[in-house]
Parts: structure tokens; C-alpha cells; sequence
């Protein structure tokens, strides 16, 4: 029996409300902004000069504009370099980038340097096109860390810094087709066969490995290691107090897994509040799970001993709050670039907003598409915005007229 106050809604009704419901969702949907379209946009004068006036040497930690010169002229070392050996272009969201106009824009830089002191960076608008990349790129940054070492194995000292394995075989892949230009290609042989080099815990696990690497080195802390690894180059401290410094060499061409995400995701630390910090103390704090969570990146750096440091990937020195870890598929070494992000500060919870002449150096493995890595320099003011940085900022790229 139907209840008295229930009354049959006619289908009609029922009908118009659904498409009265739907025209108002696609107006909602149709007021949400549209993201940027990806792209480098050519801005006009006047856009150029206001992002070069707010431009400042010393918020780089320079005494002056000139302070960059060295670090120009690896730069325009490299892509002679490559201009010489016919290296391809990059052609970036319709923006042919040729090793010949980098060139030709790095000197007319290095011959701006004086001026910049007297007539101020707003001289960088009328001399090159800036290029926005949009949409906005995620920066976060790395430095050099040193870490406690001895050359011999002893008591305290047991994780190994490996050399390159004499087995590690790498395969240029664009000699073999177009469309695989810049990749490499990372193997063993076995019985005959090409396989996938040894992930990390592979590494760990094989006795013999230490037959196949040298052992540089002999670190006194995993987690140490670990980072060094994550940062590519750095610097032994040994235990009479000598530093030697080391460089990347290799790797075993396995994908880089980020130590943060698998914590945030299996609920050890906060995903909202990661960093290097917080990471590494985790990590200090429970010995037990190490190997497991250190496996959990199979990426494994092989290292070299250097005469100084750091080097980048264009095997040249960087320079610290300039050089740039990049997507060499869309801003290639060598490029000169204006960056803006907000930098942590130590001690304190504001931000500094710096507006810099970046120069693209450097590349990483977790550095793909729109993600640069802002290279902090030594010590501990850079380890710490190099633990904390992960920020939105700009990103300009900028060519000779």
C-alpha cells in the first residue's frame, strides 16, 4: 500500500531536471581556466625587459655579472664542440635551436658581460629573444655533498664506492635509428645474450661483484652514499682530514624510482612535508629497513675520481646558482636561460625570490620534461635549499636576435 505523502514523480520531470543538470555542469566545467598550452612563447620587448630589470648578480651569490665568464665560456666550448662534430638541432615546440645560433648567442653574451655591470640586465632584452616555456616548470635543486670515506675497507667504513664494471657495455641508439637519437642503450653480455644491467639489489647481493668494479672507496654511512649517488659528484673526506673528489662515470641504465614518493606512499613520512632531511633521518632511524628501501630505486651511479669538482654533464666544471640539470630534448646543454623561483631560506620560513642567468649543464635522471634541477653549490647552506627546493617558477630560454 503506497504510503499517503509518496507521490509518483511523471517521468517528464525527472527528465528535464537531468538535462537542466547537465547544462549547468558544462558550464562549470566550461569556467575552469585552461591550463597554458605547452610551447615556448616568444614574448615581446617590453614583457623581456621587465623580467631582465628584475634580474641581480648578487642574489646569485656574485660579486658581479663577470663572475659568469668561466662558466659562459665551458658552455660555448661544448657547443663548438658539437657544432664541429654535426651534432642534430634540437627543434623545441617549433623553435629550432642550432648549435650554431647557441654559439653565436654565448659570445655576444660573454661580450655583454662589462656592459651588464654598467647599463644593468635590462641590455639582455635588447640584445636576444626570450622565449617563455610554458607551462610553468617544477624546479628542485642538488648540491655537493661531502661524505666520510676511507681508501682502504676498515672497521665503521664498509659500503663500497664502486668504479665503472668492466662488464657495463652502453649502445649509442640513434646510430641505429632516428627517432632513438640521445638514448643509450645500458647492457651485459650472458651466454651470449644482451641483458639489462644489474639493478641495485642485484649489486648489493653479488658476492663477486667487486670482481667485476673496482672499489674506489669504502663510505662509512649507506645513507651518505646514497645521496651521493642521488647527487652525482661530490667530495671524501677521509679520516686524516684529505678531500678527493669524485665524479659520475657510469650507470647501470635502470629507471630512477624517488626515494620520498615510496615513503610517502607506504606511510613512513608525510607526503606533504618530504625532503632530504626528513628522508635521511628516517633512514637513520631505521637501520633495519634500509637495504629494502634503498632497493627500492634500482638506478645505480658508477663514480671516477676527479682533480676537481663538480663536474656536469657536458664533462665540464659547474657553477653554483647557474648551472642547470635539463631535459636535453627540449632545452639542450649549453642553452643560456633566465630562471625565477622562490629559494628556501635557512632559519627562517620566508622565501627568497631570485630572478637569475642559468645555463644549462647538467642532466639527471629523474630530470625529464618540465623539471629543472637548480645546482646550489657546497656546503651547508646549499644542502639545505637543495633538500627543501621544490618549487613552481619561470623558465626563459634566450637566443641572439
Amino acid at each position: 500500500m503506497r504510503h499517503p505523502f509518496v507521490y509518483s514523480i511523471p517521468g517528464w520531470i525527472i527528465s528535464a531536471c537531468l538535462v537542466l543538470m547537465l547544462v549547468l555542469l558544462s558550464l562549470l566545467w566550461g569556467c575552469q581556466p585552461k591550463p597554458p598550452p605547452r610551447g615556448l612563447k616568444p614574448l615581446e620587448p617590453e614583457q623581456a625587459e621587465q623580467v631582465a630589470e628584475r634580474m641581480s648578480p648578487r642574489e646569485q651569490g656574485l660579486q658581479s655579472w663577470r663572475e659568469l665568464r668561466p662558466g659562459l665560456e665551458r658552455s660555448l666550448d661544448y657547443v663548438r664542440s658539437q657544432r664541429k662534430q654535426g651534432a642534430p638541432a634540437t627543434e623545441t615546440y617549433g623553435v629550432e635551436i642550432t648549435w650554431s645560433r647557441l654559439e653565436r648567442t654565448l659570445k655576444r653574451l660573454l661580450e655583454l658581460l662589462p656592459r651588464l655591470e654598467r647599463e644593468g640586465a635590462s641590455l639582455l632584452a635588447k640584445q636576444f629573444r626570450f622565449y617563455r616555456l610554458q607551462p610553468e616548470p617544477l624546479y628542485t635543486g642538488y648540491f655537493q655533498p661531502t661524505i666520510r670515506a676511507s681508501l682502504e675497507k676498515q672497521p665503521g667504513y664498509e659500503t663500497p664506492v664502486y668504479g665503472v664494471p668492466e662488464d657495463l657495455q652502453v649502445a649509442d641508439l640513434g646510430r641505429f635509428h632516428p627517432r632513438w637519437q640521445g638514448q643509450d642503450l645500458v647492457y651485459r653480455i650472458e651466454d651470449g645474450r644482451i641483458e639489462p644491467y644489474f639493478s641495485r639489489e642485484a649489486i648489493r647481493e653479488k658476492e663477486d661483484f667487486r670482481d667485476k668494479a673496482p672499489v674506489l672507496a669504502w663510505a662509512r654511512d649507506p645513507v651518505e652514499m646514497f645521496i651521493l649517488q642521488i647527487q652525482g659528484s661530490g667530495r671524501l673526506k677521509l679520516p686524516d682530514g684529505q678531500i678527493k673528489y669524485i665524479g659520475y662515470a657510469a650507470k647501470n641504465g635502470r629507471p630512477y624510482r624517488s626515494l620520498g614518493r615510496i615513503l610517502g606512499e607506504r606511510g613512513h613520512l608525510d607526503s606533504s612535508s618530504l625532503d632530504m632531511w626528513s628522508i635521511s633521518r628516517y633512514l637513520d632511524e631505521n637501520p633495519r629497513l634500509l637495504p629494502e628501501i634503498l632497493d627500492t630505486n634500482p638506478s645505480f651511479v658508477f663514480f671516477q675520481f676527479r682533480e676537481d669538482g663538480p663536474f656536469g654533464a657536458m664533462n665540464k666544471k659547474l657553477t653554483p646558482m647557474a648551472s642547470l640539470a635539463t631535459d636535453t630534448s627540449i632545452l639542450p646543454l649549453g642553452c643560456p636561460l633566465i630562471y625565477q623561483v622562490p629559494l628556501p631560506e635557512q632559519g627562517s620560513e620566508d622565501t627568497l625570490n631570485i630572478t637569475g642567468l642559468g645555463l644549462a649543464q647538467d642532466v639527471g635522471g629523474a630530470i625529464t620534461g618540465h623539471h629543472l634541477d637548480l645546482f646550489c653549490g657546497s656546503g651547508e647552506k646549499a644542502r639545505y635549499r637543495a633538500g627543501h627546493l621544490k618549487e613552481r617558477g619561470s623558465l626563459y630560454l634566450m637566443l641572439a636576435r
